[in-house]
């Protein structure tokens, strides 16, 4: 089993696994155990509440902060309320809605990424899917205000991307983070989807892996065995990791905040020999 061995020695395959536990800390979970005087907001004032993605004010550290994240369940019925942590373009645009207030107040954001991807069904389309995900970006891109983002279990594609544009990108140590899941590379590549340890490991889609590219910043480490294992200490290190960031990023002029950040989003898929 993957939690019988060291952390090193784990497949990417086997992370994927483990990030995908459901016994693994979700977003509420990390939000008990984190924050205090957390306080919900709902809706983004145009089609519905979307249960996928939740938001509201919190308190971390005795610091006002705006707390976003991907919503999962522990079982198929919370699964199903939730979608699954899918979330539709209500979702995304009850984000944004939230974090512009944030930014009115000089709040900073912190968003926490767990989801398989965006929610691909046809309803989601129709409402506009892509042009919601695409608004994100641009919007998180240039919000004058900073953005914390920690990768907690999945972060699938456009659905993971559209809240973890940030100043500050921190990454669990057994989270996963690419462009499509390695089922799906497997079936696009191989038409087989039984290769999906091969296209994990191809991927390049672990913590440690996107660390040396430079896509996060920082690999917040687990307790033995993977965070599913103890909920205290792995929301412990996450809580450290996210104080540390926001202490970097308190005092930063809000013109110069938006100016690096777009230096870090041009940085990426820049290398160099």
């Amino acid at each position: 089993m993957a939690s019988e061995k060291t952390t090193k020695n784990l497949s990417a395959w086997e992370r994927v696994k483990l990030a995908r536990d459901p016994n693994r800390p979700h977003f509420r979970d990390f939000i008990a155990l984190v924050a205090s005087d957390f306080e919900e907001l709902h809706g983004d004032r145009l089609v519905s509440d979307d249960k996928a993605l939740a938001g509201g004010f919190a308190t971390i550290d005795g610091r006002k902060v705006l707390v976003l994240g991907h919503n999962k369940g522990k079982n198929v019925e919370e699964n199903m309320a939730a979608n699954f942590g899918m979330a539709n373009p209500d979702g995304y645009r009850k984000a944004m809605r939230l974090a512009k207030l944030a930014e009115r107040f000089s709040i900073p954001v912190v968003t926490f990424v767990d989801t398989p991807g965006a929610y691909p069904g046809d309803t989601a389309e129709a409402r506009g899917q892509a042009e919601a995900i695409a608004k994100s970006l641009e919007f998180f891109s240039l919000l004058k205000t900073p953005v914390v983002v920690v990768i907690t279990g999945e972060g699938g594609s456009g659905g993971a991307l559209a809240i973890a544009v940030g100043d500050k990108v921190l990454m669990m140590e057994n989270a996963v983070y690419s462009v499509i899941s390695p089922e799906g590379c497997a079936g696009i590549l191989w038409r087989d989807g039984s290769k999906a340890p091969e296209a994990a490991e191809a991927l390049k889609i672990t913590a440690q892996d996107l660390k040396s590219l430079g896509a996060v910043d920082e690999i917040v480490k687990e307790p033995a065995g993977g965070a599913q294992k103890n909920h205290a200490a792995a929301a412990k290190a996450v809580k450290k990791a996210i104080i540390a960031a926001l202490d970097e990023l308190e005092g930063v002029d809000a013109e110069e905040l938006v100016a690096r950040r777009y230096e870090k989003i041009r940085s990426y898929g820049r290398f160099s020999k």
